[in-house]
């Protein structure tokens, strides 16, 4: 709706989501003015928004990890100390860097740094061969690599690094490790003023099928994107939550941004693994946990534990088969699925109640976002593909490359469509599909039959080349302890929900799929193929 009216009720809506999650509390009025100044000041970036914490609340915890915990305050400090040095070392607005880090604090304050500074921040994922990590500083023309200790021998060969053009803000300097943290302090933070040129965060993709592109994230434009995310995830001001979504993904920060935004208590682990993540939930009381799919399912391998979930947010990959069900059986009715991707950010979000009606649906879109399913020609179909519209589209990958673009709507690159009650469902990905004996196949639909399957932990379900039809698909299935199957019975479960020419021929049965750090299967590593 636009004009006056649609106006007015944007902004009740607005103004009614953030009372209901505490944005609208009052505060003492000379920290509420230090913090409208900040976001005035500094806009609605990451900076901007621990500056603004710190300025409304010094004293919260903003950070625990392995290495304690630290207030907005004290995080503020040190970021700010960490962005001067980077400044007398030769660090400016338009400085690109490398961030390879484990999700821990140093994660949090080198973002706050470069978003102090102006310079844009590359975020490598941690589980990528050196091979891999020369390939990106050479595309992104690092000037650093900034890492933790453990990649220390992970640095770029000479060769790889291009000499960068002269002049202090890009001025060469070697991969520097985890600086040792500043004793704890209270002291008003030093002084800083906004850089000329906002830094970017450059997120790479998941890179599952070839090498990882970079995708330039937008500047945050104001309060609309939390909004429209918050509106239907409830997170409150001052929740623990816990991020173990990795930082460096799409999701990972996307929960940083919330959590900063929501002047949380932000919970981190370097590395995921069920039990520790149970029992952190527990022992620090997290309220709002952002994970992937994957980690869900590994959750529910462990012994039920009681937690004050409220909010248990997930993205990156689909649900397969009943895990929301499960999962919610389990920890209460805590459950929402976000359906994104890293050049779309948010696209619908299906909360508990969906999720409880059918477990595969992606949700609704928030308000503010549009979501059309259009036909190869760009015009409304009941299936085909899927194309959002919100304030936090890509700005284009850095090699110049861009999306399908309709009307301003950016293509996901999924094939989709809406239930009669408004519900919208991902088909599979459109490159995904394949063409066996003349039929359209989406491998995607086959996976969802064989998660439900009793028995099966996880499969994959991919097309590989077939000398008389083209392609057929071919089906790697992962067993619950326990669990006897065979390739009959694989094949009699889709044949008795699907088409003929929607049975795998091919089955294999592995201990593990092959997944990458956000969760999704890496095709290419799959035995056999």
């Amino acid at each position: 709706m636009t004009g006056p009216v649609g106006s007015a009720l944007d902004a009740a809506h607005s103004l009614a989501t953030m009372a209901a999650r505490g944005l609208l509390q009052p505060g003492r009025p000379d920290r509420v003015a230090r913090q409208l100044l900040a976001l005035r000041r500094w806009g609605y970036g990451i900076a901007a928004e621990t500056r603004s914490a710190a300025a409304r609340e010094p004293h919260r915890e903003a950070v625990i990890d392995p290495d304690g915990s630290l207030t907005y305050r004290e995080l503020l400090n040190i970021a700010t100390d960490r962005a001067l040095r980077w400044r007398d070392e030769g660090v400016g607005p338009g400085t690109r860097l490398g961030l390879l880090r484990r999700n821990g604090r140093d994660f949090i304050i080198d973002l706050i740094a470069a978003g102090l500074l102006g310079a844009d921040m590359v975020l490598v994922n941690t589980s990528l061969s050196a091979a891999h990590i020369d390939a990106i500083v050479a595309e992104h023309r690092l000037t650093r690599l900034v890492h933790d200790d453990e990649f220390a021998t992970i640095r770029p060969t000479p060769t790889s690094i291009p000499a960068p053009p002269p002049g202090p803000a890009t001025a060469a300097a070697p991969a520097v490790p985890r600086a040792s943290m500043p004793s704890r302090r209270l002291a008003k933070p030093r002084p800083l003023a906004p850089p000329q040129r906002d830094g970017r965060t450059i997120v790479l993709t998941s890179g599952t099928t070839g090498t990882p592109k970079g995708a330039l994230r937008p500047a945050t434009p104001g309060l609309g994107p939390l909004i429209s995310v918050i509106s239907k995830i409830p997170l409150r001001v001052g929740s623990r939550v816990m991020i173990s979504a990795p930082m460096f993904h799409t999701w990972g920060l996307a929960g940083l941004q919330l959590a900063l935004a929501m002047r949380a208590t932000i919970v981190l682990r370097p590395r995921f693994a069920a039990a520790d993540v149970v029992d952190t939930l527990v022992l620090q009381r997290c309220d709002a946990l952002f994970a992937v799919p994957v980690m869900l399912s590994r959750m529910l391998d462990e012994p039920r534990r009681s937690t004050h979930l409220r909010v248990a947010a997930v993205s990156g990959s689909a649900l397969p088969g009943d895990l929301a069900h499960r999962f919610m059986d389990a920890y209460g009715d805590v459950l929402y699925n976000l359906y994104g991707s890293t050049e779309a950010s948010w696209v619908s979000i299906a909360a508990p109640a969906d999720l409880r009606r059918d477990p595969t649906t992606a949700g609704r879109p928030p308000r503010g976002t549009v979501v059309q399913i259009l036909d190869t020609d760009g015009q409304p179909a009941e299936r085909g593909g899927i194309y959002v519209g919100n304030e936090m589209l890509f700005d284009g990958y850095t090699n110049g490359v861009d999306r399908d673009r309709r009307n301003g709507l950016l293509s996901t690159g999924d094939i989709g469509h809406f239930d009669k009650d408004g519900l919208l469902f991902v088909d599979g990905r459109a490159d995904d599909m394949i063409i066996s004996g003349g039929e359209n196949i989406y491998p995607s639909a086959v996976e969802r039959v064989l998660a439900a399957v009793p028995g099966v932990d996880d499969v994959a379900v991919v097309g590989v080349p077939d000398a008389e039809f083209g392609q057929r698909l071919a089906a790697w299935v992962v067993c619950q302890p326990g669990a006897t199957l065979t390739a009959d019975d694989v094949r009699a479960a889709v044949r008795a929900h699907l088409s003929a020419f929607c049975v795998p021929r091919d089955v294999h049965f592995i201990d593990e799929l092959p997944r990458n750090a956000t969760g999704k299967v890496v095709t290419r590593d799959l035995p056999g193929r």
